[in-house]
């Protein structure tokens, strides 16, 4: 494997070292992928388990690919990329799957594809992707173009995921203090509410009182004082 290659191992691996596991399904490449990313020591802490399938029988079997699929789009098709590392991610119960289904060469084992042409299939719990590309060369140079590319599509794709998140996260909590910030000035006015019925009821208990201190016609004195005689006109 060229050092381009193994630097972009190394690139990816730093990125899964966060407590992040990876497993690999791969249909050309014979497990080389695999092989570059455990020759990066301590691979047992981020490699959870890896699969070649290069028959149609065992991605069916190992990574259950839907035979019809297979038929209708062909083993070198963006559906059986991401079946396979849907398929494998479901198996190893890892955080991020990568799979590689290509035409290596010599030949193009009678198929419409042309030789060097693959997709990389990356998938994680809440997304996957296929890409495709040509690599143009030899059956070895093609399997490490398949591998480089792959590593770098999935340096991509992980890299967007995370910023993604890192924005969805940041919204969340950006919704989480509005509505934090809308109970409380809610509460507020519900006090002012409060106060105001507090003090008009206040009010209208102290008008009841004075009331109560004005004198009724019953306590308005009823005798009358005549002058003169009355007797007399």
């Amino acid at each position: 494997m060229d050092e381009e290659a193994q630097a972009a191992a190394a690139r990816l691996v730093r990125r899964l070292k966060d407590g992040y596991t990876i497993t690999i399904a791969e249909s050309c490449t014979g497990g080389l992928l695999a092989s570059t990313l455990t020759d990066i020591a301590g691979a047992s802490k981020w490699v959870n388990q890896s699969w070649v399938t290069d028959s149609n029988d065992a991605k069916i079997r190992e990574l259950n690919v839907d035979e019809k699929t297979l038929e209708k789009r062909g083993a070198v098709s963006a559906e059986v990329a991401i079946q396979m590392a849907q398929g494998a991610l479901a198996r190893a119960n890892a955080d991020i799957a990568i799979s590689i289904t290509g035409i290596a060469g010599p030949s193009n084992d009678g198929t419409s594809k042309k030789v060097g042409y693959v997709y990389v299939g990356i998938a994680s719990r809440t997304w996957a992707i296929a890409e495709a590309t040509q690599i143009g060369g030899n059956r070895q140079e093609n399997k490490e173009g398949f591998v480089h590319f792959a590593l770098l599509t999935a340096i991509r794709h992980w890299d967007q995921a995370m910023e993604l998140a890192e924005q969805t996260l940041q919204n969340e909590i950006k919704r989480r203090e509005e509505e934090a910030r809308m109970r409380a000035l809610e509460e507020i006015a519900r006090n002012q509410r409060a106060d105001a019925a507090a003090r008009s009821a206040e009010w209208q208990a102290q008008s009841w009182s004075d009331k109560s201190r004005v004198p009724s016609d019953a306590n308005l004195g009823t005798d009358v004082e005549w002058s003169g005689d009355s007797g007399n006109e």
